[in-house]
């Protein structure tokens, strides 16, 4: 099958230090990849690198590739903003932005984008909450703040604005870690709807997490305190939690890892 992201050689660096090395993964079309591993193995940041969110940190820069489509993101005639339109991005946090409705929220990006048609975004704006499972919910409280709603709402409503301009692909930093468990619940099934449609990248510090929404994980570790992070290996996720290749990966899945 064809690789939506293939990482190749992938160096992460910020200034002289070396956060992350030698990572290579692929991931396929419409699937959920999860990344895994203790804090600070580098899961994060090798997420940002897939549409080069780690350069908004001063001195983030990356040695290897980064294909989407066979297409290098790190290309110097590759513009990271269309970089970042067509691979979307949920933080850990909900961060609706406060002073817009919810309608409004969701509209943002399009707006951004120059659409400026009303039964056009009203059309994006429907079929977008409805991919978030929230349309039903807010239906009625359109013109009223995102910041009003729910975590779990809000959560939802930022995973309405990235869907909205229709990404390829889905970056989901910790997702549920701020919320509660029926809000958890309800974007994990979320993930597999988005499937569908999307692909789907997800970090998550919950294994059980990994377990139930991922097709396949990768486990990202540390050799030791202040040493680069690095994929210690990757396979579908069955295989990780029940037969994985590396001792690492079976002492972190089983609880015995440090």
């Amino acid at each position: 099958m064809a690789k939506r992201i293939d990482v190749q050689d992938l160096d992460i660096f910020y200034g002289d230090f070396k956060a992350v090395e030698g990572v290579n993964l692929s991931v396929e079309p419409r699937s959920v990849t999860a990344f895994i591993g203790p804090s600070g193995c580098g899961k994060s940041t090798v997420l940002r690198t897939l549409n080069r969110m780690h350069e908004v940190i001063p001195g983030g820069r990356v040695q290897g590739k980064v294909l989407l489509d066979d297409e290098d993101l790190y290309a110097a005639s590759m513009d990271p903003v269309v970089v970042r339109r067509t691979v979307g991005m949920v933080f850990q946090r909900p961060n609706p932005f406060p002073t817009m409705s919810i309608a409004d929220n969701v509209a943002a990006g399009l707006r951004l984008n120059g659409v400026k048609d009303k039964k056009t975004l009203n059309e994006v704006v429907e079929k977008s909450l409805k991919g978030a499972n929230l349309w039903n919910e807010v239906k009625d409280r359109l013109d009223k703040p995102g910041a009003g709603l729910s975590g779990g709402q809000q959560q939802r409503l930022c995973i309405a604005r990235a869907i909205a301009v229709q990404p390829q692909v889905l970056l989901m930093d910790e997702p549920c870690s701020a919320l509660d468990p029926i809000s958890t619940l309800a974007i994990e099934d979320l993930i597999h709807e988005l499937k569908d449609s999307f692909t789907v990248v997800i970090v998550t510090h919950n294994m059980q997490q990994a377990a139930r929404v991922s097709d396949q994980t990768a486990f990202f570790n540390l050799k030791a305190t202040g040493q680069p992070g690095h994929l210690i290996e990757i396979d579908d996720t069955k295989t990780i939690f029940n037969n994985p290749t590396e001792k690492a990966t079976e002492d972190y899945i089983s609880g015995r890892f440090g």
